[in-house]
Order: C-alpha cells, then structure tokens, then sequence
C-alpha cells in the first residue's frame, strides 16, 4: 500500500486511488480437457498422480477510481463478482496482479472475520482489538465506554465473546474498528444485523468519519443499507465495473438486473447489465476529453 505524494493534488489529495489495477488468481483445476491435461508425458503424469492444473481466475478486470474525503462507497454485486477483493486490495491484504492502489493513510478493514478471540469476554476483546490498532490502554479507557455504547450490548459486553450472536458480534466488531477514527474505514458484510437501532448508530459515526475528511468502503447485501448509508455506489460483475453513480440509481437497476436474473430473464439482465456498462465508458470518455481528474482512466 503505497502513501499519496501531498503534491500531486494540489486541490488536496483524494483519500483513495485505485489505478488500472487487476488481480488475478491462479487456482487448480481438477478440469481435464484442457490439451496439456490429457496429451503428452505431462498429460499422462497428471493423470497417473491426480495432479490438478492451475487456471487463472480474473477476480478483478482493469478497474480504476478515485475515492474523494467525505464519500461513503458502496460496492455492490452478485456473489463471486470482486468485492471483497476490492476491499483486501484498498486495505493492502492483498497486492494487485496490475495497477497500483494508493491511500492517504492505513485503512481500517472491518469484516465479519476480524480476529478477536471468541473465547474471552466482550470487554477483553474490546481491549485486544483495540491495542491490535495501536491504541495505547489510556486510549482504550477513554473509549471504552463509547465503544459499549456503539454496539448495544450493554451487559453482554461481560460475556464470553462465543455466547454471542452474529448480529452482536458484528457490532462489536464494528465499535471496536471505528474507535480510531480511522480516516478511511473498510466495512465488509458487518452491518447487516436487523437492527434498527444499531443501524441508525452506525450511520450516525459513519457520517462523523466522513465530516472529518474520511471516507468509507462498504460491501453489502442489502441494497436499503447501501443506499441509507452511501454517497455514492459500485456495482461490480464478475470482475468488471458496470456503474458508478448515485444510490437511488445504481441500486435500482442492480435490483432490475437481479431480478431477472432470478426469473431466468437472462436475455433482460444482459441488457440491462450492457447498457450500464455503456453508460459508465462513454461518461468516462467524456470526463477524459474535458481533462477532469475522473474515476476510470
């Protein structure tokens, strides 16, 4: 994860910048139709040792984007489409088979598979997760409190992290990550616990990140908290950007498309899918022809 130079953007620096990059995968194969599979030495010492081959999976096509302070990002998609791809390559889990990913400052990834300890209670995890981003225990006890409070677990906070629900332990997760201050917070899969409460919580410190020059990446299932907590949404398909634009907008034809994908209108979900994506290039064309800093380059 490489540090944007101050002095490229002389307006001041976006806080994320995703350039021309791809990932790609080299996954094995048990697949033997392939011609090195089953002709030749090679082919026949595969099959004498169950060697599997290695075909590469593009998780994610040339995508670029800039990410401005003060955006909430939604990134939306069907299963298998990059998002949590995406979310590993902005946060520097991953580095990109091409391209480049800047930030401004180290991102914060937030998903439903942090690494707290399920065994110890609420309270200590909050203690460990805490110092596992570099606060020091005067921090923690500073926090603590609002950190209980974010989540809502009032009492529990005392109980074995196990006895918990998923909802609750997303919760946490979620207090225990944005306790930082994180100038840009990564959240993956982690707000869809059916609370209300929680919901208007989240959305409440989500937006004090953004009032203080951050920005926010979510990925998420549910198109009502991607279009109650974002500025502005992605939707991604097998790897390629198909739209960049506003909430409202990007979530309906995504729902269109879904929708008849899951009544087998596959012919309407193609074309609903290719007119985003066209939309999306020319826009960019445009943007690169009036030499505005864009999303795509």
């Amino acid at each position: 994860m490489d540090v944007i130079d101050q002095a490229v953007f002389l307006d001041g620096p976006p806080c994320v910048v995703i350039d021309s990059v791809k990932m790609t995968y080299k996954v094995p194969s048990s697949d033997e139709r392939s011609v090195s599979a089953r002709k030749g030495l090679k082919g026949k010492l595969r099959r004498l040792f169950r060697m599997q081959n290695l075909v590469s999976v593009n998780a994610l096509k040339e995508i670029s984007l800039v990410v401005e302070r003060g955006e909430s990002v939604g990134i939306i998609g069907r299963n298998g489409s990059g998002k949590s791809t995406m979310m590993k390559l902005i946060s520097g889990q991953a580095a990109p088979t091409e391209g480049a990913v800047y930030a401004s400052s180290t991102p914060i990834l937030l998903g439903v598979n942090a690494a707290l300890v399920p065994d110890l209670s609420g309270d200590q995890n909050v203690v460990l997760g805490c110092l596992a981003m570099g606060m020091d225990m005067a921090q923690i006890d500073a926090q603590f409190d609002s950190i209980v409070e974010l989540s809502g677990l009032e009492s529990a906070i005392y109980l074995p992290m196990k006895s918990y629900s998923s909802g609750m332990a997303s919760r946490l997760r979620f207090a225990i990550a944005a306790a930082v201050n994180p100038e840009i917070l990564l959240v993956d899969e982690a707000l869809n616990t059916g609370d209300a409460q929680f919901s208007n919580r989240s959305k409440a410190r989500m937006d004090e990140l953004r009032a203080q020059a951050g920005c926010v990446f979510i990925v998420s299932h549910s198109l009502e908290t991607i279009r109650t907590m974002c500025s502005r949404v992605i939707w991604l398909d097998k790897g390629e950007l198909i739209m960049d634009g506003s909430p409202e907008e990007t979530t309906r034809l995504y729902q269109e498309f879904s929708t008849n994908l899951s009544r087998g209108n596959n012919f309407s979900a193609a074309r609903i899918r290719n007119e985003a994506r066209a939309n999306l290039v020319a826009t960019q064309v445009l943007e690169r022809a009036s030499g505005r800093r864009t999303e795509g380059r």
